[in-house]
């Protein structure tokens, strides 16, 4: 399945690469949102939230409405993650606020569970060069995307593996690694990072993987 990518900063729609240069940005908000509103799922992240330098929470809001989202970005508590569900989200994306001082925090995610159930919360690996990276992708961890798996696979319904060495640079999503990733878990698993093609599609639902795409969408590259 594909799932287009609404990634908010500043109050507009925008597509970085790497998770830092801006390389497109957009305000028509109806206009995609018609657009992606015959995919079963779309995804949305307020990366201002994520960088702790903001929100788009009125946007978010706004959106949940009109279509059917998983929502991330600075969803650091309980109480934001049952806001958006409650505002509207199908399911809430959490990464940073897994990890404490270097580890898993498995008693949160615990938490999360028994308050959220498993179904609505999607737990984020954001992988650079082998390691999850947090707070917006802007601090490295010792951990990876193996480490998170292995604890936290009892208490979501889904994880989502980004590769930030090939986001938004239109080369495609190594396959190989994603392909480790998806022997790795039972879980619901979503992947991004530079899907660029049908085919590339394609060859992740083969192997039971939904593909999250974004630069590939707003440049034209897949017709949405």
């Amino acid at each position: 399945m594909l799932i287009p990518s609404i990634d908010l900063m500043g109050g507009k729609i925008v597509q970085l690469v790497q998770g830092e240069k801006k390389a497109l940005e957009f305000d028509n908000f109806g206009y995609w949102i018609e657009r992606f509103s015959r995919y079963p799922l779309v995804q949305v992240i307020d990366l201002d939230a994520a960088r702790g330098s903001g929100s788009n929470r009125p946007l978010v809001n706004q959106i949940v409405k009109r279509l059917n989202c998983q929502v991330g970005g600075g969803i650091r508590g309980l109480a934001t993650a049952r806001e958006l569900l409650e505002a509207g989200a199908r399911r809430v994306i959490l990464g940073s606020a897994l990890l404490q001082n270097g580890k898993v925090n498995t008693q949160y995610a615990d938490a999360l569970e028994s308050a959220l159930g498993a179904a609505a919360l999607v737990f984020a690996l954001d992988s650079r060069g082998g390691r999850v990276a947090i707070d917006g992708w802007r601090r490295q961890t010792a951990v990876t995307a193996f480490d998170m798996i292995r604890v936290l696979e009892p208490f979501c319904g889904t994880f989502l593996y980004t590769h930030i060495d090939t986001e938004g640079l239109m080369g495609g999503i190594p396959l190989r690694t994603v392909h480790a990733i998806r022997q790795a878990t039972s879980r619901q698993l979503a992947v991004a990072g530079g899907i660029t093609t049908q085919q590339e599609i394609d060859q992740l639902d083969a192997l039971q993987m939904d593909a999250v795409v974004g630069m590939a969408l707003y440049s034209g590259r897949i017709s949405a």
